[in-house]
C-alpha cells in the first residue's frame, strides 16, 4: 500500500493513481543559465528514485521534466557573457544531460521545453482573461488577479491578507493588488519576444509549467514534484493559475524535496555556496553521490561534507564487497527481506530504511560464503542487485567499481596495476621479499589495497 507525503494536505497518503495501473508525474526541472549544483542534483535522484521504484512494481509512469529555457536570469547571463540566449541555453541543457547521465538518472518520458511550448502557453492566458482571471496592466503586462481565486494559499498554507502586509512583497503601481503576479511580460529593448494578442513579451515563469503539464499529462494528474522553495510562491501559483484555467483539479499529490545545506544555509547559486555535481564528481563516483543523497528521507534537509561523502564511500564498499566475486544466480526469495524493503519504499519512499534492508542482505551474503554455500551467497546477492537497483546502487560489476578512478590526475591505470601486482607475486615466489615489500609499498602510496587469498590476489582502490 504506497502512502506519500502529500504537502497539500501535509499528512502521509494512501496514493490511488486517477487511472488503475498508470500515474502521470510533472516534475519541475531547471533553468538552464550555468552548471547543475548539488540542489538540482537532489531533485534528479529523489524523483529519479521515485520514478524507478514505481515503474518496478508495475506501474505504467508518464515523467514529465521541464526546462525553463528563458526568463530574466538566462537573459541577464547572455547579457553577461553576450552569447545568444539560444546559444546559451542549448549549451547548458547539454552539460545538464551530461550530468545527468554521469550520474545515472534515467530520462524523463518528456522534457518539454518553455519555448516549444508558446501556442499553448499564450492560449492559457487568453483564458484567463476571458475568465477574468486576468488583465493588462498600463505597461501591458499581463498580472494573474489573486483576488479572483478563492483558494489561494491552500498549498503553502499561507493567508493572502497576511502576504499583503509582508515586507517580501515589492510595490508596483500597475498592480491592482500586490500579490499579482506576471504571465506575460512585454519585451525590453534587445531582449527576446515572441508575439502574442497584448503586444509583443515573453511568458512569467509560472504560467510555463501549467501550460507544459496539462498540455502534456492533461487538466489533471496524479503527481506534481519539486523543490521544497518552490511551495511558494510557483507551485501556489501554478494551482491558481491551472485551476481557474480548466476548473479542474491540478494534481492529487504534491511532493517536495528537502534542501541541501551548508553549513545550515540552503545551498543555492544567489548566496554562492554552492558545488557542482561536474565539480564533486572529480573527487567522488556517482554511486557514491547517489548513496550519500539516499541516506536522508527525500524530504528532510540534508548536510553537505566531504565527512558524509566519505561516509557513503565506505558503506557502499561494503556493499560491493559483498558481492564481489560471486558468480551469476537466479534471485533468492527471501519474503522477509523483500517485505520490509518495499514497505519502506512504499511508506513515502523511505530510502534510510531500504538502505538498512541491503546491510541486513550483506551479512547474510558474508555468512554463506564464510560457511562455504556460494551458491547461496551468489543468490542473495541478485536479490540485494535487483533490490538496490530502483535507488540506482550496485548497477556496476563488483569488479569493475573497485578497480574504477580517474587516471587523468596521475593515478595508476588497471594494467600498471596488474603489472605490480605480477611483479610482486613472482617477487614473493623468488622469495625476495625485499622487492615484493617495495612494490605494495608504492601500491599503498597510491592507495591500492591488495587482498591476499586462497585463490590468489585481488586488488581495489582505497
Amino acid at each position: 500500500m504506497l502512502k506519500i507525503y502529500n504537502s497539500l494536505s501535509n499528512q502521509k497518503e494512501t496514493f490511488k493513481p486517477i487511472e488503475e495501473g498508470k500515474i502521470r508525474m510533472y516534475v519541475c526541472g531547471m533553468t538552464v543559465y550555468d552548471y547543475c549544483h548539488l540542489g538540482h542534483a537532489r531533485v534528479m535522484v529523489a524523483f529519479d528514485v521515485v520514478y524507478r521504484y514505481l515503474r518496478s512494481i508495475g506501474y505504467d509512469v508518464t515523467y514529465v521534466r521541464n526546462i525553463t529555457d528563458i526568463d530574466d536570469k538566462i537573459i541577464a547571463r547572455s547579457n553577461e557573457k553576450s552569447e545568444p540566449f539560444l546559444d546559451l541555453v542549448n549549451r547548458f541543457i547539454k552539460a545538464m544531460h551530461e550530468d545527468e547521465k554521469a550520474l545515472g538518472i534515467h530520462p524523463p518520458t518528456h522534457e518539454p521545453r518553455a519555448t516549444n511550448n508558446m501556442p499553448e502557453i499564450l492560449s492559457m492566458i487568453s483564458t484567463l482573461i476571458e475568465k477574468g482571471y486576468a488583465y493588462q496592466g498600463k505597461t501591458g503586462d499581463v498580472y494573474y488577479d489573486v483576488s479572483k481565486f478563492e483558494s489561494y494559499g491552500k498549498l503553502s498554507g499561507r493567508n493572502t491578507d497576511d502576504l499583503r502586509s509582508g515586507e517580501r512583497i515589492a510595490v508596483n503601481d500597475d498592480k491592482e493588488d500586490p500579490l499579482d503576479f506576471v504571465l506575460w511580460k512585454m519585451a525590453k529593448p534587445d531582449e527576446p519576444y515572441w508575439d502574442s494578442p497584448w503586444g509583443k513579451g515573453r511568458p512569467g515563469w509560472h504560467i510555463e509549467c501549467s501550460a507544459m503539464s496539462t498540455s502534456i499529462l492533461g487538466n489533471n494528474f496524479d503527481i506534481h514534484g519539486g523543490g521544497h522553495d518552490l511551495q511558494f510562491p510557483h507551485h501556489e501559483n501554478e494551482i491558481a493559475q491551472s485551476e481557474a484555467c480548466t476548473g479542474e483539479t491540478f494534481a492529487n499529490y504534491w511532493m517536495h524535496n528537502g534542501f541541501i545545506r551548508i553549513d545550515e544555509e540552503k545551498m543555492s547559486k544567489s548566496l554562492g555556496n554552492f558545488f557542482t555535481i561536474r565539480e564533486v564528481l572529480e573527487q567522488y563516483k556517482a554511486e557514491e553521490i547517489r548513496y550519500f543523497m539516499l541516506t536522508s528521507q527525500y524530504r528532510s534537509p540534508l548536510n553537505y561534507s566531504s565527512h558524509q561523502l566519505d561516509s557513503a564511500r565506505a558503506s557502499l564498499t561494503r556493499l560491493y564487497t559483498a558481492i564481489r566475486g560471486l558468480p551469476k544466480a537466479d534471485v533468492a526469495d527471501l519474503p522477509d527481506y523483500i517485505e520490509r524493503y518495499h514497505h519502506a519504499m512504499q511508506d513515502d519512499f523511505n530510502t534510510p530504511e531500504a538502505l538498512a534492508v541491503l546491510f541486513d542482505l550483506a551479512k547474510e551474503v558474508n555468512q554463506a560464503k564464510q560457511t562455504g554455500d556460494e551458491a547461496k551467497a551468489a543468490s542473495i546477492a541478485a536479490l540485494m542487485k535487483q533490490l538496490a537497483e530502483p535507488m540506482g546502487l550496485l548497477t556496476q560489476d563488483a569488479e569493475a567499481w573497485f578497480k574504477s578512478v580517474d587516471v587523468s590526475d596521475g593515478a595508476l591505470s588497471d594494467s600498471e596495476i596488474d603489472s605490480l601486482i605480477e611483479q610482486r607475486k613472482q617477487a614473493r615466489a623468488d622469495k625476495n621479499w625485499s622487492e615484493a615489500d617495495r612494490i605494495r609499498d608504492v601500491l599503498n602510496e597510491n592507495k591500492i589495497v591488495i587482498e591476499d587469498g586462497v585463490n590468489g590476489s585481488t586488488w581495489r582502490r582505497g
